[in-house]
């Protein structure tokens, strides 16, 4: 919705009462992004990003990328688009073993509440729950549409766990 005038110019006429009497400055105020709140929110996706991982649907996972996204993935050519993500999304689930799960925890975001960075960690368990994997990463989301959607990450596994 347009306004045919601008909030300034209202404030501006409420704190000037007359022609004469000078006016009192008014500074903008910076309104700072609540990062604990997206940080929530954040790893929120990052828990339902693993439940598609572990129920190994690429559908799913392949719906937090934005259709420009870029990754980065461990060992791998960097990947652009949609197409491209989901080819890589497919093969990785194809290597997995059986009763193989992942959880991801978000240890940091910064920016704002339109476009975060986020830095995480990984843990991969076996079928028996022993760690066999660990990693990090890091995730650019930005805000389409009113939610967060993954525009860049890129992920680098830790040494191999014995």
């Amino acid at each position: 919705m347009q306004f045919p005038f601008s909030l300034l110019g209202v404030a501006h006429h409420l704190i000037k009462k007359t022609d004469t009497e000078p006016a009192i400055a008014v500074e903008p105020v910076e309104i700072k992004a609540d990062m604990n709140s997206i940080k929530t929110e954040i790893q929120g996706l990052e828990s339902a990003w693993a439940a598609a991982d572990n129920a190994r649907d690429a559908n799913a996972l392949l719906a937090f990328y934005s259709d420009d996204a870029v990754s980065l993935s461990n060992n791998a050519p960097m990947t652009k688009g949609k197409p491209a993500i989901q080819k890589e999304i497919e093969e990785g689930l194809a290597k997995k073993t059986k009763g193989e799960t992942v959880s991801y925890n978000t240890i940091e975001v910064f920016g704002d509440e339109n476009t975060v960075t986020e830095i995480g960690t990984a843990i991969s368990k076996d079928a028996s729950g022993k760690v066999i994997r660990t990693g990090k990463y890091m995730a650019i989301w930005e805000k389409r549409d009113g939610k967060f959607i993954c525009i860049r990450d890129i992920y680098n596994n830790d040494a191999i766990v014995k």
